[in-house]
């Protein structure tokens, strides 16, 4: 049969259209509710719904915790997409060439994602957006992460914002956030064909919980991922710990704190939500908070932006110093005293308490991740990428732009960072914050048995003390890995050395 000409099977083509279907690609957007790029798909048309677990080497890979966390996320949004009828189809590899593949065999006319801002990840949207585009595939992808896009708050003359409180205030006059999203209401799956099929994977065989060791119990224990276990977090805070969250959020030995920090991380709920639940809750009087509580709360809201702003203009954030002059700073490379920093035996309770913490439940209290941040940085005079690392790998809320700017921020070398020669005491940290003694004592139970006056001091305890608590130092806990007096002056040195004429910046 002779082939059809072209004019013909343009004709063909528009007498016989192909129905509308879309794909979605779910990446930090682990929700049906306030995703805008999902509800951009399902209104097209019939939907495949995608994850791909990226092992194509561009990005930074997730640490054990993120990976245990992401395991059970997936299983709750496959699970709430099977209650509308759905479908999440999951695939392992390099999304650069699996995309491409998934929307050619599929014959999808609409793909729509959420947008991600550290430099990899926009690096490969911008090349599959051209290639698709170019391929005939419309593509369009949306906010679902932040309050505001890093490129809408900017300075008076157009630059990247350097210093918090005015960023928040420029961010805070683009306007009240909009209201956020319903998840559709049907969400009709497009059927997979054979040759995807065969390209799926099942839940287990991404491989993503720990199994020999299973070191997640605690995690399990902690955590509900998923986006119900989400607004079950937000609605438990609103509540009650917002009340008096501005004095409270300072004390470990409290649950005053909302922990939504990893439900944000991948995208289990967004900022709008968080934004007009608070709102509603305080109008309604659902939640009895104070104005400043609440201000606060919205606050640390704020600095997660800041974070993502600073992210976007500078994607070294991680690895290279926000503040050149620091690349001049003498960091000691001191294995033993590292891993006696991660494993909590550094014989300073309040420290210890809080890398214990994070082992065990992934998450860390705010005001404790500065106290052991600086310990290490300033005390130890350890490289805060080390530090930045380790909390990368064992955190459940490892966030590419939250991590790097706390980590920067406590070391001095980072944008609004606390200035060097701000080194918080472990002693006086903990007898203001844990002042009964009870965060150490949950975490470090081998002192439980000190008085409150000397739970933070455990060698100042005399021998009868000591006896009596069952402890011996050296032994059943470490003495002072290093003595405070001389480590703050060693750090402020180890400064001095940075602002000799030869330092950079």
């Amino acid at each position: 049969m002779r082939a059809l000409s072209q004019a013909a099977r343009v004709t063909e083509h528009h007498a016989n259209p192909m129905p509308a279907s879309s794909l979605h690609w779910f990446r930090d957007d682990l929700r049906l509710a306030d995703n805008p790029a999902l509800s951009a798909a399902v209104a097209h048309g019939p939907t495949l719904f995608l994850y791909i677990l990226d092992e194509g080497g561009s990005r930074r890979p997730l640490g054990g915790a993120s990976r245990w966390w992401l395991s059970r996320s997936l299983a709750a949004l496959a699970s709430a997409l099977e209650a509308k009828g759905s479908e999440l189809v999951l695939m392992r590899g390099d999304p650069a060439a699996i995309l491409p593949r998934v929307v050619e065999t599929s014959g999808v006319d609409l793909v729509t994602w959420s947008r991600r801002y550290d430099a990899p990840s926009m690096a490969l949207d911008s090349r599959l957006k051209a290639d698709l585009t170019a391929a005939g595939t419309r593509v369009e992808s949306f906010n679902a992460a932040l309050l505001n896009e890093p490129w809408q708050v900017a300075t008076k003359t157009g630059d990247p914002m350097k210093v918090f409180t005015p960023y928040w205030r420029a961010a805070r006059a683009v306007g009240e956030p909009a209201a956020p999203m319903p998840a559709p209401r049907r969400m009709a799956s497009l059927p997979l064909p054979a040759a995807l099929a065969a390209m799926a994977v099942s839940h287990a065989e991404l491989a993503l919980e720990p199994t020999r060791p299973d070191w997640a119990g605690g995690l399990r224990e902690t955590w509900t991922p998923g986006e119900a276990g989400a607004a079950a977090r937000l609605s438990e805070f609103l509540a009650g710990p917002l009340d008096g969250y501005g004095e409270g959020r300072d004390r470990p030995d409290r649950v005053a704190t909302s922990r939504l920090s990893p439900h944000l991380r991948f995208g289990e709920i967004g900022p709008r939500q968080i934004w007009h639940a608070t709102r509603s809750a305080i109008e309604s009087g659902d939640a009895s908070a104070g104005s400043s509580d609440v201000e606060k709360f919205l606050s640390e809201v704020g600095w997660r932006e800041f974070s993502y702003h600073l992210l976007f203009y500078n994607p070294d954030l991680a690895t290279e110093n926000f503040n050149r002059r620091f690349d001049a700073f003498p960091w000691r490379r001191d294995e033993p005293a590292l891993e006696r920093w991660q494993r909590g035996l550094t014989g300073y309770p309040i420290v210890d308490a809080g890398l214990r913490e994070l082992w065990t439940t992934g998450w860390m209290h705010n005001r404790v991740r500065m106290i052991t941040a600086s310990f290490l940085i300033k005390h130890l005079l350890i490289d805060w990428r080390q530090g930045e690392d380790w909390f990368w790998d064992t955190l459940v809320d490892a966030d590419p732009a939250n991590n790097a700017a706390g980590w920067q921020w406590v070391a001095g070398s980072g944008a609004d960072a606390s200035p060097y020669y701000r080194i918080f005491n472990p002693v006086t940290q903990g007898l203001k914050f844990d002042t009964a003694g009870r965060y150490v004592r949950r975490w470090v139970p081998e002192i439980a048995g000190l008085d409150d006056s000397l739970i933070h001091e455990p060698w100042k305890a005399d021998a009868g003390a000591l006896r009596r608590a069952g402890i011996a130092l050296g032994e059943t806990y470490p003495r002072p890995i290093v003595d405070l007096d001389l480590g703050r002056k060693r750090a402020l040195d180890a400064l001095a050395m940075t602002r000799s004429e030869d330092a950079p910046g």
